[in-house]
């Protein structure tokens, strides 16, 4: 019998601003790390349902953004953080990667990407179904099946799930990488960390 791969766990928000600056980074990692292991998302619900709006958060947020910019050189956008009528509700987002992962798994982590580019960049409402409608429609995924299905209560109910799993599994912060070998869990980050220091642990793990 063929033995499971070692699983990458990467717990993470797309409105989480780490989470974006680390983007490049994990992305690099599983490129190097290729076919060693496989990856999984798991969407951690950073401020999920939230009510304040981005300009009630807007100098706590700007702080942030700008120290992610620093350290990753991520692009962002600021002007997002003055609206009154915008709320920093991560539900959404994360809800509309959970609906590409059913629809279509393998592209998962590039919309989660594209999400975070949407929000961060471009300063989309990321409340509105149709900012991630026109997304998925980028990766020619039918806009109607991906608008019915985010809005739905199966699709409200599996980023639920999500969320549980992050708390279950004692995440407190984003992003988190673990490794999960047979019935071990290996800590690789928590926090930004760069590609290298991610497949070094791993392959560390991967030689016991």
């Amino acid at each position: 019998m063929a033995q499971t791969k070692p699983t990458l766990i990467y717990f993470g928000d797309p409105m989480c601003s780490w989470c974006y600056g680390f983007s490049p980074e994990f992305d690099k990692a599983i490129n190097i790390l290729d076919q060693k292991v496989d990856v999984q998302l798991i969407m951690g619900g950073l401020r999920p349902y939230n009510r304040e709006t981005m300009k009630d958060l807007s100098g706590f947020l700007e702080g942030h953004w700008k120290e992610v910019h620093e350290r990753s050189l991520q692009p962002f956008q600021y002007g997002i953080l003055k609206k009154e009528n915008i709320y920093y509700d991560t539900e959404p987002s994360c809800r509309a990667v959970v609906t590409v992962r059913q629809i279509k798994p393998e592209i998962e982590f590039a919309f989660f990407k594209a999400v975070q580019t949407s929000f961060y960049f471009k300063n989309n409402d990321p409340n509105l179904t149709e900012t991630f409608a026109e997304l998925a429609g980028t990766f020619n995924l039918d806009i109607n099946e991906f608008r019915q299905l985010f809005d739905s209560e199966a699709m409200k109910n599996k980023v639920r799930q999500d969320f549980e799993y992050s708390a279950e599994m004692g995440v407190r912060g984003f992003p988190t990488v673990l490794l999960q070998k047979g019935e071990e869990l290996y800590l690789l980050s928590n926090g930004y960390v760069k590609a290298e220091n991610i497949v070094e642990k791993v392959d560390r793990v991967l030689k016991k």
